[in-house]
């Protein structure tokens, strides 16, 4: 898309705020703004009717706009911008936001603000937005003047992407969105973030000092960020070692079909110290890989296992676990360097790596041949098993459709089932709190190019953000939605069933935990937003559907109902 040319500042013409934002976001190669406005926005809105080149994604609820641009952020590979609406809108977005912040997508979110010349008067609508952002962004501001917007606005950009990113918050009053400003937008700043690790020699010597097949490799969500996939597949397969991802992923940033992949790491630390028991040393490439879930006695990584690390978020290294060495630099640069030097300190020993790597795919080819085994025969089960119901549909998805997991019965087996040469096919909801997945399929979509999307969404999550279905048939985006239901919220009794002091447990009553008095009906709800809908109860109607649903080109949800 052609961006117009910047025009000097003696030329400008006096122009309302919002317009100047508005050139400030068009030079920054912003093609959407997600949002729900209200009377805080219209000067924004009004604005834009002299801008038909960026588009307004409508959300009908704040918390789905902030997934929505998140989704859009991560696949686009850019920051996402939004607009909410005062403290209200911004306290709804505060959930989708803590996930932003948490898979450190970068973003751009303003709210509208009352005129500050009216805030003395406790009007309605008014609070202190940036007090209310500070915990979830980067950094916070509110916008005083109109001719702060150049460096402010181009400031949030930069620094949403600088190392580690994540989401920065401009607060922007009413009164500074029409006020008349003939500054200029000025040049956009040209940053190089790719800086080159130090001390790759040493660690060089390291990874070839440690025993052929007792080196793991610990995949982080940092290497979607740094498009670094191939560099890192380039690594492994010179040692032979196998490679697991994050024990609660973002991304699953390595090729799910490279022979080298183990699935994800558990989320409880005596799991994965188990799992790493097995190796002399982990190589973590990106930071907070080995996030637990609920409390387990002990280390999750075991005495004795030497652990390096290399990312550019300086903060994370050596955090929770000491280290071996760890290196601070970009991860793509950083490994493309880090490669020759590797290669040079393992000469000699190669033919002892590629028969690790040739063992690795035999094990590979069982470990999926038993999987599919045990999904054919649960075939006939009623209702359907949450493992055949990932199987069929990941059949039907095949290696190329981008899935946008919050789905949490089926994940586990989802994965299990990836086999995509694409380091870029699967997400997930890292920061845990719901209502981020049907939305953030949304954005995926549209960061894709309007490529088809399959949302995998459980039922309870998908009452979080149903509106998002309005958005995907107004947009007409090919999205289809899956809503795995199994009437419960099976993650929580799941949790509590393994407790065994709770009264729980042995009664086997759970409070405030099923879905099904009376049931809900998702056909329904999604055609009320417009949207096609079919409810599937057998395990040999899925795939089919599923297939139909993307082919249609258009939005439409898919119920599969599963058991327990």
């Amino acid at each position: 898309m052609n961006r117009k040319a910047i025009v000097p500042v003696e030329a400008v013409n006096p122009r309302r705020g919002a317009a100047v934002l508005l050139e400030i976001l068009r030079n920054e190669g912003v093609d959407y703004i997600f949002g729900n406005p209200g009377t805080t926005e219209l000067p924004l809105m009004d604005a834009l009717i002299e801008a038909p080149d960026i588009s307004y994604i409508l959300a009908l609820q704040e918390a789905s706009a902030v997934a929505m641009a998140d989704g859009y952020a991560q696949a686009a590979g850019k920051p996402g911008f939004l607009n909410l609406h005062t403290e209200g809108g911004l306290g709804h977005g505060m959930g989708n936001l803590f996930n932003a912040s948490i898979s450190m997508t970068p973003l751009v979110v303003t709210a509208g603000q009352q005129d500050s010349r009216h805030t003395i008067t406790d009007p309605l609508l008014f609070g202190d937005l940036v007090q209310v952002a500070r915990p979830a962004v980067k950094w916070a501001q509110e916008v005083t003047h109109a001719d702060q917007l150049p460096i402010l606005v181009r400031r949030a950009f930069h620094d949403a992407c600088a190392p580690p990113p994540g989401p920065v918050f401009l607060s922007l009053p009413m009164d500074v969105m029409e006020e008349m400003s003939t500054v200029g937008i000025s040049e956009r700043s040209v940053v190089d973030r790719h800086p080159v690790a130090g001390s790759l020699d040493k660690l060089a010597e390291h990874l070839a000092g440690i025993r052929p097949g007792r080196l793991a490799i610990i995949a982080g969500d940092e290497i979607h960020g740094s498009d670094a996939a191939q560099e890192a597949v380039t690594i492994a397969e010179m040692l032979g070692a196998p490679v697991y991802g994050s024990s609660w992923p973002s991304r699953i940033p390595f090729p799910t079909a490279n022979p080298l992949w183990r699935g994800n790491m558990p989320t409880k630390a005596v799991d994965i110290a188990q799992r790493l028991g097995d190796y002399d040393a982990i190589f973590a490439l990106g930071g907070k890989s080995l996030i637990t879930i609920l409390y387990t006695e002990g280390s999750a990584v075991p005495p004795g296992c030497a652990v390096f690390q290399m990312s550019a978020d300086v903060r994370d290294l050596g955090r929770t676990y000491p280290t071996r060495l760890s290196v601070v630099g970009d991860l793509k640069h950083s490994l493309h360097a880090l490669a020759p030097l590797l290669a040079k300190a393992v000469a000699g020993r190669t033919e002892v790596y590629s028969a690790l790597l040739r063992q690795a795919g035999l094990d590979q080819q069982q470990r999926r041949q038993e999987l599919a085994a045990l999904a054919a025969a649960q075939m006939d089960v009623v209702p359907v098993t949450p493992l055949v119901a990932a199987q069929q549909a990941m059949r039907a998805i095949g290696p190329y459709v981008a899935v946008v997991d919050e789905a949490i019965a089926t994940s586990l087996h989802v994965r299990g089932f990836l086999n995509s040469s694409s380091s870029r096919q699967y997400s997930f909801l890292r920061g845990g709190a719901l209502g981020w997945g049907m939305p953030a399929a949304v954005g995926c979509c549209l960061g894709l190019g309007r490529e088809p999307v399959v949302s995998l969404v459980g039922d309870g999550a998908a009452l979080y953000s149903p509106q998002s279905l309005w958005t995907a048939a107004h947009e007409k985006l090919p999205v289809t939605f899956i809503v795995m239901n199994n009437r419960e919220y099976n993650i929580l009794k799941n949790f509590m069933k393994g407790q065994a002091g709770y009264a729980s447990h042995r009664q086997n009553r759970f409070i405030a935990m099923d879905l099904d008095d009376p049931p809900i009906d998702y056909q329904a709800m999604a055609k009320s937003y417009g949207v096609p809908a079919r409810r599937i109860t057998r395990a040999g109607d899925i795939a089919g559907a599923v297939e139909a649903g993307i082919a249609s080109g258009q939005p439409n949800l898919i119920e599969i109902v599963i058991g327990t």
